[in-house]
């Protein structure tokens, strides 16, 4: 594993602004870590901040959701926030259910939506390990 906390980042169309607000409020603790962030996305958060470190993956629907699973179940991810749009359909939900399922196998947290996400990053800052594990 990384010195820095590694987080990967997803976010569906309808969230992807949702997820770049939220990476720009805890910007002092994401410029802390490696982001690992499906390809879009990651583009939207390497643009919001300078200083975020993201490493893109494919489009969710074009392997980009399996590429992060197999940084779960290669151990190099320590956590995910994937912010669904439960209201849209997604022709690669089979993906999205794939990544859910290695989050669970291999006791990744999994935020799904902001409010858990909140409440992740806290639990790592109040356990010292903020983005800088140094």
């Amino acid at each position: 594993m990384a010195d820095r906390l590694r987080l990967a980042l997803i976010a569906h169309d309808a969230k992807k602004d949702d997820l770049v607000a939220f990476c720009t409020t805890h910007a002092n603790f994401i410029a802390g870590c490696d982001i690992v962030a499906t390809g879009t996305t990651g583009g939207r958060i390497a643009d919001a901040d300078p200083r975020f470190s993201v490493r893109r993956l494919r489009s969710g629907p074009l392997g980009g959701d399996q590429q992060i699973g197999a940084l779960i179940a290669e151990g190099v991810v320590d956590a995910v926030i994937f912010l669904v749009d439960p209201l849209t359909p997604m022709p690669h939900d089979v993906d999205v259910k794939a990544l859910m399922r290695l989050a669970i196998v291999y006791d990744i947290p999994i935020a799904l939506n902001v409010a858990t996400a909140e409440i992740i990053l806290t639990a790592m800052e109040a356990d010292g390990r903020n983005g800088d594990r140094s």
